[in-house]
């Protein structure tokens, strides 16, 4: 899922993200009815947007209504399908705002095969109806795991107990009541049934939508699997991730002689952090004066965390671990501290969603486990499991998490180059699949479906009901070389 770190990742630094869109401002640019849709790039698209009901909190006579919003692209051929829905990650990512980016001739293309419908699940883009809180800055900001972590419990308690004040439930932002508004969307689209597509966060959510609505789901594409009980990643799948990447360096005279030992340098730097942390005074905010920061090695793993996503970041690894391993303690913290910056506030919706999916038992044993010894320990799936139990009343229970089987025709899509969720990961997720096809991506990373036309021409081709093979699909290799 990958608001995750949940949070977007600036450059090289791991920050935390608001809610895109105000709930005010959504209705104000939203309008219903035929229009045109205009991407990031300059290319259009006519486009009809709709709208449809659903409770907040399903099964509560009391609960307020959710307006949800979509686009929908019609299917430019005089036979379509069923509706494709696109789900997209974070969560906390908006489907609209999605198909204006770089994904945008993905939509159109699948126009070929029915209506494609960029769709804002609850509490995303036009269908957020959670108000944005300003967070609360500590006079003095501790970049430590534990100063982070306390940090972002007592805001999670903060907010949600203000939201909840307001009478909105937070606890039914969770993953199986977006999955009943899926099919709520079906029956707003007067389809039978509906097929799938979206990645990360997307695929967690379409595995529950099969979970409890399988026989109306038509046929699903999935990017970058993660299961329902994948919300954490187990740490040492990270670290066998690191190891591939720094075999890769290994592969690179020029690289290996500026790098010889990836895992080696990592592990130095973190450990010469947290034996002595430093305190640097730091101006975080151009019109603030300086803080004072308490800088663990926490935040350079969690740095870290968001460059292993894609490639174009995962090149700057080595070079930013080189970097602090030459600076003196003051400089790395104060280097450190200025690149995380100010932490932004807790996420309504993403939040909720992740702290609801939430983790078994057995699994967070595995993951407490490999983190003592593992290169970025857990930082990679902060803030999860961390402000676990922060609020109560959020998370589901393990029936939510537990593994099913579906026949519903499957096409799972992976990059090679993913460190947000390892192939281990993927693949383990696959099993669940028994009508099921792979397309791996060599050399992409997580961002793997807009990485080559290749990937829109086989979605195409598997909603048309075309009888795809496993296939891998090659892109340039990596370079890791300085300059």
């Amino acid at each position: 899922m990958y608001l995750r770190t949940r949070r977007a990742i600036l450059g090289t630094a791991a920050a935390f993200a608001l809610p895109a869109l105000m709930p005010g401002a959504a209705r104000a640019a939203f309008k219903a009815g035929p229009g045109e849709f205009r991407a990031i790039d300059g290319s259009t698209s006519d486009v009809v947007y709709g709208e449809f009901q659903v409770p907040e909190k399903r099964g509560d006579p009391a609960s307020r209504t959710l307006t949800l919003r979509y686009a929908r692209f019609p299917a430019t051929t005089p036979n379509p399908g069923p509706p494709l829905v696109y789900l997209a990650g974070g969560p906390g990512g908006p489907g609209t705002g999605t198909a204006m980016g770089p994904r945008f001739p993905i939509f159109q293309a699948l126009r070929q095969v029915g209506d494609v419908i960029a769709f804002d699940q609850r509490g995303t883009g036009y269908s957020n109806q959670i108000p944005r809180i300003r967070p609360v800055q500590a006079p003095e900001l501790s970049l430590t795991r534990d100063g982070m972590t306390d940090w972002y419990r007592a805001e999670l308690v903060r907010c949600f107990g203000l939201w909840r004040d307001q009478g909105i439930a937070m606890e039914a932002y969770n993953t199986v009541e977006s999955a009943h508004d899926l099919d709520d969307l079906r029956r707003h689209l007067g389809a039978d049934r509906i097929d799938l597509w979206g990645i990360s966060y997307g695929t967690h959510l379409a595995q529950a939508a099969l979970k409890y609505h399988g026989d109306r789901i038509g046929r699903v594409a999935l990017a970058s699997l993660e299961g329902l009980d994948q919300t954490v990643k187990l740490p040492a799948r990270v670290d066998g991730y690191l190891e591939r990447v720094a075999e890769l360096i290994r592969g690179e005279s020029a690289a290996r002689a500026a790098c010889p030992d990836l895992v080696g340098l990592m592990r130095r730097v973190h450990a010469r952090l947290d034996a002595a942390p430093s305190r640097v005074s730091v101006v975080l905010d151009r019109d603030a004066p300086p803080t004072e920061v308490e800088v663990g090695a926490f935040p350079l793993q969690l740095m870290a965390g968001g460059l292993v996503k894609n490639p174009s970041s995962l090149v700057r690894l080595p070079r930013l671990y080189a970097q602090i391993d030459r600076a003196d303690a003051a400089a790395a913290g104060r280097m450190i501290a200025l690149a995380v910056g100010r932490m932004g506030g807790v996420g309504g919706m993403s939040d909720a969603m992740d702290m609801a999916s939430g983790i078994s038992a057995a699994r967070l044993a595995r993951v407490e486990t490999q983190a003592k010894t593992a290169v970025l320990g857990d930082a990679l799936n902060f803030p999860m499991p961390h402000v676990r139990g922060a609020v109560a009343g959020i998370e589901l229970d393990d029936s939510f998490r537990a593994p099913f089987r579906t026949r519903v025709p499957a096409l799972l899509i992976s990059g090679s180059l993913d460190g947000r969720t390892p192939l281990a990961e993927q693949r383990e997720v696959g099993k669940q699949f028994a009508d099921k096809r792979w397309l791996t991506v060599e050399n992409a990373g997580h961002d793997v479906l807009e990485t080559t036309p290749e990937v829109a021409k086989r979605l195409v081709a598997f909603f048309r009901g075309e009888r795809l093979s496993d296939e891998t699909i090659a892109l340039p290799p990596v370079s890791f070389a300085p300059g």
